[in-house]
């Protein structure tokens, strides 16, 4: 069963986040906040009033976290007097001390996302390495992954692009991952993900190393302002659909958007490539690659500023965006990651989407610096 010490602790730490978040602030800022949403005329500026609305919903999901985490303290220390009249037992003790101590440790991590862009949705691009089949069928197990850890926490997972590999797996694919931190939680993704394996496409059964890079951005929405040039973009249109039968789409849906890119900090151009296919409604799939747009020219915004950062900052940890950022080793039962040194055996549970040791393990590591 558990401790005194381990009681203090939940209590310790359930009020040094009332501190930490400040919580009694946050209630009075919502009240002013919701006073301003009664005003006359709110509504004449929609999008200043979804700002508005949004900013008191926020506001109130730190206050309703807050109080989930106390709650369930509060609970804990009452049956532990419980416990000493015999009215509980050992294991109810016990599952509220896990409970607990799982609705602070969550909290906490959220409370690490402080990055403008923390709170918003993402899009997850994966693309297989050299390597023919083998990397390909690695990507595809990425993608498998990263659905998976989205369905099992809520969040709402849409393949927007996907490239089939030759023979298996796929070549590229982009998802967009829908709700909130879902990009401050998935940020520390971005890099090159190793695989180590005896391949099941190698007759010889040998062990192979194959390679897949993961890219994540923000996913802005209209209450962001992202300057697009529209004499820079241009359309094609294609068939989407599978490899033939009932399956091929005769419409052109799906859509090609390239975007002649400058870089206003130092001048640079390149060509910013963006397919969609993810409904049968062309103009619908032409609005989906535009946002994705939006969110690469807000990401390579943030990028600047960050580095901009990093330079003033002395002695600060550079994180290498693209850099090797994890091995999958899957003979020996490993996966490790070689920025935080954190490592598993529960291979089967990672590729099943349980990565959110991991991402703890980075923005402990990572987020005072970020």
């Amino acid at each position: 069963m558990i401790t005194i010490e381990q009681l203090k602790d939940v209590k310790e730490r359930t009020d040094a986040l009332r501190r930490y978040l400040d919580i009694d602030g946050k209630k009075i800022q919502v009240e002013e906040e919701q006073l301003r949403t009664q005003a006359p005329g709110f509504w004449d500026d929609q999008k200043s009033a979804e700002a508005q609305m949004k900013k008191v919903k926020d506001l109130q999901k730190w206050i309703d976290g807050f109080n989930h985490v106390n709650t369930l303290a509060e609970e804990l220390s009452l049956a532990f007097d419980f416990y000493k009249d015999e009215l509980v037992t050992e294991q109810e003790i016990d599952e509220g001390y896990a409970k607990a101590l799982e609705a602070v440790e969550n909290l906490e991590l959220k409370n690490m996302l402080r990055g403008e862009a923390d709170q918003m949705s993402c899009v997850l691009k994966i693309n297989s390495g050299a390597g023919g089949t083998e990397s390909q069928d690695w990507a595809s197990m990425l993608m498998r992954m990263y659905l998976r850890y989205a369905e099992t926490n809520g969040y709402k997972a849409t393949i927007s692009t996907l490239q089939e590999g030759d023979e298996a797996g796929i070549k590229t694919c982009t998802i967009q991952i829908e709700g909130d931190y879902a990009y401050g939680y998935l940020k520390g993704e971005n890099g090159v993900h190793r695989l180590v394996r005896v391949s099941p496409y190698n007759a010889q059964g040998k062990r192979m190393t194959s390679f897949a890079s993961v890219f994540v951005t923000p996913l802005v929405d209209d209450s962001i302002e992202v300057n697009i040039e529209q004499a820079r973009i241009s359309w094609d249109t294609f068939r989407s659909g599978g490899a033939g039968g009932q399956n091929v789409n005769k419409v052109e849906s799906g859509v090609r958007l390239r975007y002649q890119f400058k870089d206003p900090y130092t001048g640079e151009e390149e060509e910013i490539l963006i397919e969609n296919t993810e409904t049968r409604d062309q103009p619908k799939n032409k609005e989906n690659a535009m946002r994705q747009l939006r969110s690469i020219l807000y990401d390579k915004e943030l990028q600047h500023r960050m580095s901009e950062q990093a330079k003033v900052e002395a002695g600060k940890k550079k994180i290498e965006w693209g850099s090797q950022i994890r091995s999958y080793v899957f003979d020996d039962r490993r996966v490790k990651d070689h920025r935080t040194n954190y490592q598993t055996s529960d291979v089967n549970g990672v590729m099943d989407g349980k990565i959110e040791d991991f991402i703890k393990a980075y923005l402990m590591e990572f987020s005072s610096e970020e």
